[in-house]
């Protein structure tokens, strides 16, 4: 089937362990699926996940979802400097190629509301024809770095070979080339 034509999946993984325990509700996980749900119009499926901190765990779960043949990962949470923050490391350990641009605006455009943004070690990367983008935990940080960031996922989904999304023009507008 062409990847072009099919319904896109679409997975949030929440990295944490008190959420994982069930010791702390996720609202990293809602937060990123209620803004995918307001932008993107294309039909999506999409999975969220809720596993520990920790670098192996995460890097098995993120090559899980590949295999599996999701298109668009989101990964919330791990990526400040604490200690048990290893979500950059795991997804580093999947990558084929990074996309630091991403990082680098998401944090610009977090800076403008918060001077810690600076700790934060967002990315993109991909392998085969999944992107994976790491983002904060927190609802409001999700939407700012989506936001800031978004409009060159579909485009870059295209170009990988992953399913083909459309957004809502009113909150994100997709950049694609002419003819693309």
């Amino acid at each position: 089937m062409d990847g072009q034509r099919r319904t896109a999946r679409i997975a949030i993984v929440t990295v944490s362990d008190r959420a994982a325990a069930g010791i702390y509700e996720d609202k990293g996980g809602p937060g990123a699926e209620a803004w995918l749900r307001e932008t993107v119009t294309s039909p999506v499926e999409i999975a969220r996940h809720i596993i520990p901190d920790g670098r192996e765990g995460v890097a098995a779960r993120l090559r899980e979802l590949v295999e599996d043949g999701t298109d668009l990962i989101l990964v919330t949470g791990g990526t400040g400097p604490a200690p048990r923050d290893q979500t950059p490391e795991a997804v580093m350990d999947v990558a084929e190629k990074e996309l630091p641009g991403f990082g680098e605006e998401m944090r610009r455009a977090s800076l403008a509301e918060v001077p810690t943004a600076i700790l934060s070690r967002q990315t993109a990367v991909i392998r085969d024809a999944t992107l994976i983008i790491t983002l904060p935990g927190k609802p409001a940080a999700i939407a700012t770095c989506l936001d800031a960031v978004f409009a060159a996922v579909p485009y870059c989904l295209d170009l990988i070979g992953a399913a083909r999304i459309e957004t809502d023009p009113n909150r994100i507008e997709a950049f694609r080339p002419k003819g693309a």
